[in-house]
Parts: structure tokens; sequence; C-alpha cells
């Protein structure tokens, strides 16, 4: 059986603060060795080239991104997205920005070009600011402080859907 392929996706912009955090953290995660089958990418605020990557029909797909839900500042979430909701977004509602990342906005587009996802999750942290409306670097202090936290569980999660337990969930 081969490995079921693995793309883990930084999405974020350096410029606003904590919306860096998945930067951050695939900026650490690519110091690691990784299988062949495991993709670590910096998409950054990419729509397009991360579009074109999900068309490679990942068994798995894990988002690293700054999830604003209301708790305390560098909380971490793992989300299952509902991918169901994609297919109501219209045509206007799918138009992925040159500059900006809205990943619903980028799953909408890679559907209506034929793409299928089998396994989507969202590795999220709660920011405390996206900075003023000049911009701002870097991560804020409890921000920080919670990226060696969400690199342990992004490596988790891969060792998770390894061939050993998505063969069941997937393959079946």
């Amino acid at each position: 059986m081969n490995e079921p392929s693995i793309l883990v996706a930084g999405i974020g912009n350096i410029f606003l603060g904590d919306d860096a955090f998945g930067c951050e953290v695939i900026r650490r995660l690519s110091g690691r060795s990784w299988p062949d089958n495991v993709r670590v990418v910096d998409f950054g605020i990419r729509g397009f080239d991360l579009a074109y990557a999900l068309l490679d029909g990942y068994d798995v797909t894990i988002f690293v991104d700054a999830t604003p839900r209301g708790h305390e500042p560098g909380t971490l979430y793992t989300i299952e997205p509902e991918v169901d909701e994609i297919e109501s977004l219209d045509a206007q509602g799918a138009m992925v920005e040159t500059h900006g990342m809205n990943p619903v906005k980028v799953l909408s587009m890679v559907k209506s070009m034929g793409g299928e996802f089998k396994k989507i999750l969202l590795v999220g942290c709660e920011p405390a600011t996206f900075g003023p409306e000049e911009g701002q670097m870097g991560l804020s202090q409890p921000v920080e402080a919670s990226v060696d936290q969400a690199v342990s569980l992004v490596a988790d999660l891969v060792d998770k859907f390894s061939v050993r337990t998505l063969s069941r969930a997937v393959y079946e």
C-alpha cells in the first residue's frame, strides 16, 4: 500500500502581526526531514499557488493559519471544516484575490476546477493582533509562545494520518 500524500500548507501575511502564525510554523517545520509523501509549504498569501497545489489531490491537507474564534490569544485549535459550504458560493464568491488569501475561496476555486478533497484539517491559533493599519512585523508574545506547540501538533497529525490509520479511513 502506498503512503498517503499529505500537504501541510502555511497561510498568512508576514506584514500583519499574528497573521504570520502559519508562515512561522511552516518555517520551523521546514527544518525537519519529511518523507517523500509529505509536502510542507509556506503559501503565505498566494491563493493561486495553493489552489494549483490542491489540484494534485492530496489524501490529507493540513492548513496552518491564524484563526480568530474569540478565545485567549495563543489558543490552538484543530478544526475539520465543512467542505459542503464551498458548493454554495457563487462564481463571484469563488474568485481568488491575487494579493490575499481566503482559504474558503481557494477551496471553492479548486472544487470548480474539478478538484476533490479527502481530508482537510486546520491547525489554527487565536491571534492577539493583526497590527496597525500600516502593518506590523513579528508575532505577539502569546502567539509566539504557541508556535512550538503548533509544530508538535502538526507533526503528530502527519504521524496520525500515516498509512497505518488512513488506510482504513480513506481507502476502504
